[in-house]
């Protein structure tokens, strides 16, 4: 027989066996890859939710400029998350955890501090292969602390 068209068959079984693990690679990478983009895009919303909530006077200022700066940051990355983000604020006086509230009651001097947590499921429903059952999400979370200014009245 000749090697020539011996060698061309088994190029052919080598590339039909490997092509699917390839592809299988592929997708899989493009599912780390949306985690990890996910992932920043929840950090720097976090960070700018914190920091909007830390410099406002009020708590229900705060609250509300804290969630505008984390949807417009999520906005922004175009995270694709299964539902809305999930947003907690919470603060702490004195190194001690309080309310997001008592926060910013308290007296001017004292050490505060407010959090920012934000929770969301990745989604992977728009990946699709057939031999490969993908998960339905991933929850990551991250969160931000930023401190009020001790010397500023608060309210």
């Amino acid at each position: 027989m000749d090697r020539a068209l011996m060698s061309r068959g088994s190029v052919s079984i080598e590339v039909a066996v490997l092509a699917p693990a390839f592809v299988a690679m592929m997708v899989l990478g493009g599912v780390a890859g949306r985690t990890a983009v996910a992932n920043a895009a929840l950090e720097a919303a976090a960070h700018d939710a914190a920091r909007a909530a830390s410099i406002s006077r009020d708590a229900p200022t705060a609250r509300r400029e804290a969630l505008a700066a984390a949807r417009s940051q999520l906005d922004w990355r175009g995270v694709s998350c299964s539902g809305a983000p999930q947003v907690t604020l919470s603060g702490s006086v004195d190194g001690r955890s309080t309310s997001f509230r008592r926060a910013f009651t308290s007296d001017v001097g004292q050490n505060a501090t407010v959090t920012v947590e934000i929770a969301c499921t990745v989604s992977y429903s728009d990946i699709k292969l057939p031999a490969l059952t993908m998960p339905d999400g991933q929850r990551i979370t991250a969160s931000f602390t930023s401190p009020l200014d001790r010397y500023r009245s608060r309210g």
